[in-house]
């Protein structure tokens, strides 16, 4: 079985922020993933983690809270400054935090003008933290209309375009499952350029477990695949956390 995390800004939400960590680990998680920690302090969220022994996976970038801001500046033309400003404070955090991957969004956009933005912030960041693996990540555009990376494999090309290598795509199979249908032969054709993966249930984006995506199937694809990181349950609990967590076991 892979190594699993827990998203705590999905789970263990009947908790406050800085005890969410100590759950996850009590619960049986390996690590953690937090999408937007800039609500509180580094050095606290640094001290929850250590606390509980758990290590960070993944923080997003840009700040803006995720209920409702926007989705990423990386791929909107004329957004370059919002994007660094954003950029070098998800690196501060991720610093602090030692968060082993920051999530590049790329926003709202469309068009060759959109794509070769993209491109040149990210080759712009991949350069300008050269020791910090970074990620992109398609997304499905009816849970977020409009988004720029709503395709695997124009995530491919982005990625050998800017042919960083501190550079890789994170794989959410809630979302292949939206987009293309298939998650298998999505991994199949992309799983190879992935160093973090993220999992939820469809229909409901509950827990991964039942429903129309084989996760077990999966996983056991991903150990015979050799996948080496993470599998981060993003996901809405149905109940508490707590009471759903038997699919990592």
């Amino acid at each position: 079985m892979p190594r699993f995390a827990a998203n705590l800004s999905m789970l263990f939400r009947e908790l406050p922020v800085l005890e969410r960590p100590a759950a996850a680990r009590d619960a049986g998680f390996a690590g953690v993933e937090i999408l937007f920690p800039y609500d509180e302090p580094g050095h606290l969220i640094r001290q929850a983690l250590d606390r509980a022994g758990l290590p960070l996976i993944l923080i997003n970038t840009p700040p803006p809270n995720w209920t409702g801001g926007d989705r990423g500046f990386a791929a909107i033309p004329g957004g370059e400054e919002r994007f660094r400003h954003d950029f070098r404070r998800a690196l501060r955090y991720a610093q602090v935090l030692g968060a082993r991957h920051i999530h590049v969004m790329a926003g709202v956009a469309g068009g060759l003008e959109a794509r070769d933005t993209f491109i040149r912030n990210l080759a712009w960041a991949a350069a300008t933290a050269p020791e910090q693996p970074l990620t992109i990540e398609p997304i499905n555009t009816h849970d977020m209309p409009g988004y720029f990376l709503d395709d695997f494999d124009l995530a491919a090309e982005v990625l050998d375009t800017v042919g960083a290598p501190n550079l890789a795509l994170q794989f959410d199979a809630y979302h292949a499952h939206r987009i293309t249908g298939d998650v298998m032969g999505t991994w199949a054709a992309h799983g190879h350029r992935a160093a973090h993966v993220q999992v939820a249930g469809y229909p409901g984006r509950h827990e991964p477990a039942g429903g129309e995506i084989d996760y077990p199937a999966f996983f056991a694809r991903l150990d015979s695949d050799g996948y080496a990181g993470f599998v981060s349950g993003e996901y809405a609990p149905e109940g508490r956390t707590g009471d759903g967590i038997g699919w990592i076991t």
